[in-house]
């Protein structure tokens, strides 16, 4: 009878057989692979370069040919005026800039910093949001610092949504927040926004009509691209829909001190019940023109937050801890800066406005954000599209603008308007359409 010691033994022995006959095939194969005389030379057979299926989804970047041209421009010394894109021109406040300074010198903040974001810049969060929306929140648990809204945004749907989900994604909508909804491996259910009350009713038929039900619901107010603004009775609907239904909810809060004519952006968390659904996303690159520091927040439900740390803890580290130092004195010290550039984006949107009406183009002001969403006067789209206008605009008037069909079908027909330029400028670059067109 054999031992169980002589059964392992023998064990082991077949086991290092089989891996030695395994061992001589991989060297023999490789051995071919080098030495093969029918195959060609290395550089005369192309490399395939065989990206994932994710990436082959995504559309053409509309705005890469209107980059192209508007540096081939400014290459060749023309003055053009940007209103294209959403990222301030006005630096952070002084004091922000030098606790910055200061913070960098210290020799221990250099090293890797905590996902969720120190400790310091959470509770500052935790207390705005109860200065300005009543929100008790937990920093420990309830809030995250990371790498702006975008950041938040994409990788909480990473986090929540996979394939086979159904997102609800607003339109026309920021690219983010679709593709990062298609890059999950979600599907997406895009519903116009700009008419809140009628978004809700949709929503609701989503829920009922639709298999699978939307997993989750992606709200952005102040709206971009369109500038459309809520009160806080819709959350109060939406909560209970999201209860209802079931759908969590991600709300992108990134315009909401950017108000003018008296208008406050409220919170979905404002709302009884919202931290029982939802997370959301705020950032200091708007309010305190702190674009390029890519410091912002997720806020809310502790699963969410939770399942969004252990997604980031995968790709980062968090934002390098001394603009988090410098992100703690902006929002415990800077509340008259933000409420200033509100103003300076009011004087801004009015000189822009007007300027548009001086040259007969029909305009709504926008309540909120730094975009003015404008109609294309018909005259100019008759044998033409929207991305080709904008195309004219840049090339005949150096100007750039976003084509509305750059956020979806429903953009088709309008223009953004960044009013991210100082005054002047501002008034130059509808000077400089109205002698292109006319």
């Amino acid at each position: 009878m054999t031992s169980a010691f002589e059964e392992s033994r023998q064990d082991d022995e077949l086991t290092k057989s089989a891996n030695a006959d395994v061992s001589q095939e991989a060297e023999a194969a490789f051995e071919n692979a080098l030495n093969s005389p029918n195959d060609e030379p290395d550089d005369a057979r192309p490399f395939e370069i065989n990206v994932a299926d994710r990436i082959k989804k995504l559309p053409p970047y509309l705005f890469a040919e209107l980059n192209a041209l508007k540096y081939a421009k400014r290459r060749a010394g023309a003055d053009v005026v940007d209103l294209g894109m959403g990222s301030p021109t006005d630096p952070p406040a002084q004091s922000v800039i030098d606790k910055l300074s200061e913070a960098v010198q210290n020799p221990k903040v250099h090293r890797y910093g905590a996902s969720r974001g120190i400790a310091n810049i959470r509770r500052e969060v935790a207390a705005r949001y109860l200065k300005y929306y009543g929100v008790r929140l937990d920093p420990d648990s309830e809030v995250m610092a990371t790498l702006g809204s975008k950041d938040a945004l994409s990788h909480t749907i990473l986090a929540l949504c996979g394939p086979g989900d159904l997102a609800i994604v607003p339109s026309p909508y920021f690219p983010a927040h679709l593709y990062a909804v298609m890059l999950a491996g979600g599907e997406t259910l895009a519903l116009d926004v700009r008419d809140p009350d009628r978004l809700l009713s949709e929503i609701s038929y989503a829920c009922e009509r639709f298999l699978p039900r939307p997993k989750l619901a992606l709200v952005n107010f102040p709206h971009n691209p369109t500038a459309t603004v809520v009160e806080r009775d819709f959350y109060v609907d939406l909560v209970k829909l999201a209860k209802k239904y079931g759908f969590m909810v991600l709300s992108d809060l990134a315009y909401a001190d950017v108000v003018f004519d008296g208008y406050q952006t409220p919170s979905f968390l404002s709302v009884p019940g919202a931290i029982d659904v939802g997370v959301e996303m705020t950032t200091m690159s708007k309010s305190y023109s702190m674009a390029g520091w890519r410091i912002g927040f997720c806020c809310g439900n502790s699963e969410i937050v939770r399942a969004l740390a252990t997604i980031k803890t995968y790709y980062d580290y968090g934002a390098f801890v001394p603009l988090q130092i410098a992100g703690v004195i902006a929002l415990r010290e800077q509340d008259a800066y933000v409420s200033e550039m509100a103003k300076i984006y009011e004087r801004r949107r009015d000189v822009l406005c007007s300027a548009l009406e001086r040259i007969g183009w029909e305009v709504v002001k926008p309540k909120a954000s730094m975009f003015v969403w404008q109609k294309i006067p018909e005259k100019y789209l008759k044998n033409s599209n929207t991305f080709d206008f904008a195309m004219r605009l840049l090339r005949d008037a150096n100007v750039v603008v976003s084509p509305g069909s750059a956020f979806g079908p429903l953009g088709e027909g309008y223009l953004r308007l960044a009013v991210v330029e100082k005054e002047e400028r501002l008034r130059q670059a509808v000077r400089q359409i109205a002698r292109a067109l006319n």
